[in-house]
Protein backbone atom coordinates (compact mmCIF):
# COMPACT_ATOMS: atom_id res chain seq x y z
CA UNK A 1 0.00 0.00 0.00
CA UNK A 2 2.70 2.49 1.00
CA UNK A 3 4.78 1.59 -2.05
CA UNK A 4 1.82 2.32 -4.33
CA UNK A 5 1.18 5.68 -2.67
CA UNK A 6 4.76 6.87 -3.00
CA UNK A 7 5.71 5.39 -6.37
CA UNK A 8 2.55 6.23 -8.26
CA UNK A 9 2.78 9.91 -7.41
CA UNK A 10 6.18 11.52 -7.49
CA UNK A 11 6.26 14.93 -5.92
CA UNK A 12 3.85 16.99 -7.93
CA UNK A 13 4.13 20.71 -8.54
CA UNK A 14 1.16 21.59 -6.34
CA UNK A 15 2.45 19.67 -3.31
CA UNK A 16 4.14 21.85 -0.77
CA UNK A 17 6.91 20.65 1.50
CA UNK A 18 6.45 20.15 5.23
CA UNK A 19 7.22 22.89 7.71
CA UNK A 20 10.62 22.60 9.41
CA UNK A 21 8.97 22.04 12.80
CA UNK A 22 7.52 18.70 11.64
CA UNK A 23 9.96 16.07 13.02
CA UNK A 24 10.34 14.18 9.72
CA UNK A 25 14.09 13.54 10.00
CA UNK A 26 13.80 12.48 13.64
CA UNK A 27 11.06 10.01 12.74
CA UNK A 28 13.08 8.63 9.81
CA UNK A 29 16.10 8.17 12.09
CA UNK A 30 14.08 6.32 14.71
CA UNK A 31 12.41 4.11 12.10
CA UNK A 32 15.79 3.33 10.50
CA UNK A 33 17.06 2.18 13.88
CA UNK A 34 14.04 -0.08 14.27
CA UNK A 35 14.39 -1.40 10.73
CA UNK A 36 18.06 -2.27 11.26
CA UNK A 37 17.89 -3.79 14.73
CA UNK A 38 14.41 -4.98 15.64
CA UNK A 39 11.89 -4.69 12.79
CA UNK A 40 13.37 -5.74 9.44
CA UNK A 41 9.87 -5.99 7.94
CA UNK A 42 9.63 -2.20 7.70
CA UNK A 43 13.04 -1.71 6.07
CA UNK A 44 11.76 -1.24 2.51
CA UNK A 45 9.14 1.34 3.43
CA UNK A 46 11.52 3.29 5.68
CA UNK A 47 14.24 3.36 3.04
CA UNK A 48 11.70 4.52 0.49
CA UNK A 49 10.57 7.36 2.75
CA UNK A 50 14.13 8.36 3.58
CA UNK A 51 14.70 9.20 -0.09
CA UNK A 52 12.46 12.21 0.37
CA UNK A 53 14.14 13.55 3.50
CA UNK A 54 15.39 16.69 1.75
CA UNK A 55 11.91 17.81 0.65
CA UNK A 56 9.20 15.77 2.40
CA UNK A 57 5.57 16.49 1.69
CA UNK A 58 2.38 15.78 3.61
CA UNK A 59 2.07 12.48 1.71
CA UNK A 60 5.47 11.35 3.01
CA UNK A 61 4.55 12.33 6.57
CA UNK A 62 1.37 10.28 6.20
CA UNK A 63 3.58 7.36 5.14
CA UNK A 64 5.55 7.67 8.38
CA UNK A 65 2.33 7.72 10.39
CA UNK A 66 1.17 4.64 8.47
CA UNK A 67 4.33 2.76 9.52
CA UNK A 68 3.91 3.87 13.13
CA UNK A 69 0.31 2.61 13.16
CA UNK A 70 1.54 -0.70 11.72
CA UNK A 71 4.13 -0.99 14.50
CA UNK A 72 1.53 -0.23 17.16
CA UNK A 73 -0.69 -3.00 15.79
CA UNK A 74 2.23 -5.47 15.78
CA UNK A 75 3.39 -4.72 19.34
CA UNK A 76 1.62 -7.72 20.88
CA UNK A 77 3.23 -10.25 18.49
CA UNK A 78 6.30 -12.06 19.83
CA UNK A 79 8.33 -15.18 19.25
CA UNK A 80 7.45 -17.96 21.64
CA UNK A 81 9.78 -20.84 22.50
CA UNK A 82 8.05 -23.46 24.67
CA UNK A 83 10.03 -25.38 27.27
CA UNK A 84 11.84 -28.42 25.97
CA UNK A 85 12.32 -27.18 22.42
CA UNK A 86 15.64 -27.26 20.65
CA UNK A 87 16.98 -23.67 20.51
CA UNK A 88 19.25 -24.51 17.56
CA UNK A 89 19.09 -21.98 14.71
CA UNK A 90 18.74 -23.49 11.26
CA UNK A 91 19.81 -21.45 8.24
CA UNK A 92 19.17 -22.01 4.55
CA UNK A 93 20.80 -20.41 1.52
CA UNK A 94 20.03 -20.77 -2.15
CA UNK A 95 23.22 -20.11 -4.06
CA UNK A 96 22.50 -22.22 -7.13
CA UNK A 97 22.08 -19.14 -9.32
CA UNK A 98 25.88 -18.67 -9.46
CA UNK A 99 26.28 -21.69 -11.73
CA UNK A 100 24.60 -19.78 -14.57
CA UNK A 101 26.81 -16.80 -15.63
CA UNK A 102 23.89 -15.09 -17.42
CA UNK A 103 21.64 -14.94 -14.38
CA UNK A 104 24.32 -14.37 -11.72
Amino acid sequence: MLRKILFDHNQENDEETLDPEVPYLIAIGALMYLANYTQPDIAFAVNLLSRYSSTPTRRHWNGIKHILRYLRGMSDLRLFYPNGTNPQLVEYADVGYLSDPHKG
